[in-house]
């Protein structure tokens, strides 16, 4: 069995090398651009959506404020309306009880 002789030209194979390691070099370095540019994209977008978030957060905090002020008026009234109440019933207890106590002939006249 003979050996086969391989001929190749050794400069030529190293530029091949060479050529695919300057591709690779540029395709790196456009990922390095990507994504510097996707970073400020994303910084940009967290700007805005914090000032929003902040705004919001503001808005419904008075609005919160503004809802617990008119908490406390609707239980202020509806304890004014419970005395109220309060009072009217014994009233009423006490015209029934002197009713009856007239009529039973507890009271005269």
């Amino acid at each position: 069995m003979t050996n086969p002789i391989i001929e190749t030209d050794l400069a030529e194979v190293l530029g091949q090398i060479n050529q695919k390691l300057d591709k690779l070099s540029t395709d790196v370095t456009d990922l390095k651009i990507g994504q510097t540019k996707l970073e400020g994209k994303i910084e940009a977008i967290d700007e805005k959506l914090s000032g929003k978030i902040e705004a919001v957060d503001e808005k419904l905090s008075g609005k919160i404020n503004a809802l617990d002020t008119k908490v406390e008026q609707l239980d202020k009234r509806i304890g004014n309306s419970e005395l109220t109440n309060r009072g009217i019933l014994v009233g009423l207890v006490v015209i029934i009880l002197g009713g009856a106590a007239k009529l039973f002939g507890l009271i005269g006249s």
